[in-house]
């Protein structure tokens, strides 16, 4: 199983706020905590600095961060791991994708 959780934090933002849906999403404003997809085809990346992130794309939603709201998707996201991962009979060759997604939702869980 492999998971992209470099976008975590904007995807629960346009999760929780349709009108986001489409649109590119920068979470943080001094630096950018996390990026949609749409705003990283853009060139914004995480760990940018947030005038740069604006520069290269001025029509992005800046929002500032909400870690609680993080946090609570996060458990839902290692719920499926642990779901997955226990029911999985596949070879070992899973395991490792399995284990690097697993290791990005565990820092994004530090951020709280």
């Amino acid at each position: 199983m492999h998971a992209d959780l470099d976008a975590f934090y904007a995807s629960v933002e346009q999760r929780d706020d349709p009108s986001l849906r489409g649109r590119p999403v920068i979470v943080g404003a001094g630096v950018v905590l996390a990026a949609s997809y749409e705003a990283r085809a853009r060139g914004v990346r995480t760990a940018m600095g947030g005038g740069q992130a604006r520069r290269l794309c001025p029509h992005a939603v800046v929002v500032a961060p909400r870690m609680p709201a993080y946090s609570e998707a996060s458990k839902a996201v290692f719920e499926v791991f642990d779901d997955t991962t226990r029911s999985s009979k596949g070879s070992r060759s899973t395991r490792p994708s399995s284990t690097s997604a697993v290791s990005s939702a565990s820092r994004a869980r530090r951020w709280r």
